[in-house]
């Protein structure tokens, strides 16, 4: 039994784009809780998906996830999809509508074009995970209404005073002289709260030369592992299993570069960066630089991040989708460890 719908829907819970070789990619969009007022209805955030017939290149996840999953080669999960995905065509081509358990349904409109239908029932943003819609009634509010008949009753002074003097003939109230008792006591007391206030201050005291000296031992450890970073390469693809392939080396030319090459940061236009990597001496991220330019890339530095990193990219775009296939075909030919920055 072919289980790649299953794959396709646990792998859209952790990342924003799935590819399904040579049929499509399901994107996610995140899409923040609303509340529709004519139904006083209320909806938790989510995740929108829809589907792109354009992205059909495989780049590696689906494929090891599966062989992840199942304990297959990389070859078996290949083939695999493929089937799967021949199965899928044939069923189009037969006019039946096609429904993907938890992801949504494919069916063929009256122009002959693929269309899709998200599914409702699966909610694969994690943070709102156990939240589910619900449908408030609405909260009536009665408003009295004083009207000019209503009369309220008027208090004066004067019916206070014949209240008072009514109490005072019905029950006397005698004051007896009593002398006052001294109370050593509380000299022992003010004592104590003297002895206390002291105390305070003194443990107040110790307790801030206490934590500054801790800040100057977490500044120092902080400055000590800053010391020690020399490099920083930053991948954030699923740690799947590697692929095995055989490259034929060719004689590559080693051009050599000045240490004394200064390249200035650029600010190109776009948000979506593709890094190439992260280096504490700057003079190394130039060398960086210099290497992809020679092999044809736009590469650039874009500045030093929250680590005191300087930031080299193969390629800076505007449009999301083109720079997830120009991510595809450098983790394909290039560094496999390349990554999608966006910065907003």
């Amino acid at each position: 039994m072919n289980h790649t719908a299953k794959y396709i829907s646990e792998l859209l819970y952790r990342y924003e784009c799935v590819i399904l070789p040579g049929f499509g990619a399901f994107l996610t969009k995140r899409q923040p809780a609303m509340i529709q007022e004519s139904t006083h209805a209320f909806f938790p955030p989510q995740k929108i998906i829809s589907f792109n017939s354009q992205l059909q290149n495989n780049d590696g996840l689906l494929a090891n996830y599966i062989a992840t999953a199942e304990n297959i080669s990389y070859t078996d999960a290949v083939a695999k999809i493929q089937r799967y995905v021949l199965s899928l065509r044939n069923k189009m081509a037969n006019g039946k509508r096609l429904e993907l358990d938890g992801i949504g349904s494919f069916y063929t409109s009256v122009e002959d074009t693929l269309q899709f239908e998200p599914s409702q029932d699966t909610n694969y943003l994690t943070e709102a995970f156990g939240l589910n819609s619900f449908i408030s009634p609405s909260i009536l509010r009665e408003e009295k209404n004083i009207t000019p008949q209503t009369v309220l009753p008027q208090v004066t002074r004067e019916t206070y005073k014949e209240q008072v003097e009514a109490i005072e003939e019905i029950t006397p109230i005698a004051f007896t002289p009593e002398r006052r008792r001294e109370r050593p006591y509380l000299k022992y007391a003010a004592v104590a709260a003297i002895g206390l206030i002291i105390g305070s201050l003194g443990l107040h005291q110790v307790n801030t030369q206490t934590n500054l000296a801790n800040g100057r031992i977490l500044v120092k450890a902080e400055e000590e592992i800053q010391n020690r970073i020399q490099e920083a390469t930053f991948d954030i693809t699923s740690p799947l299993p590697a692929i095995n392939l055989n490259i034929i080396k060719t004689d590559a030319v080693t051009e050599e570069i000045s240490e004394n090459t200064n390249i200035e940061v650029v600010n190109a236009s776009g948000k979506y960066h593709i890094v190439a990597g992260a280096f504490r001496i700057k003079r190394n991220a130039n060398k960086k630089v210099q290497k992809l330019k020679s092999k044809g890339f736009d590469a650039r530095l874009i500045g030093i991040n929250k680590y005191g990193l300087h930031q080299v990219v193969y390629n800076t775009f505007e449009d999301r989708l083109e720079a997830l296939e120009a991510l595809q075909k450098i983790k394909k030919q290039q560094d496999r460890r390349a990554w999608l920055l966006i910065q907003k």
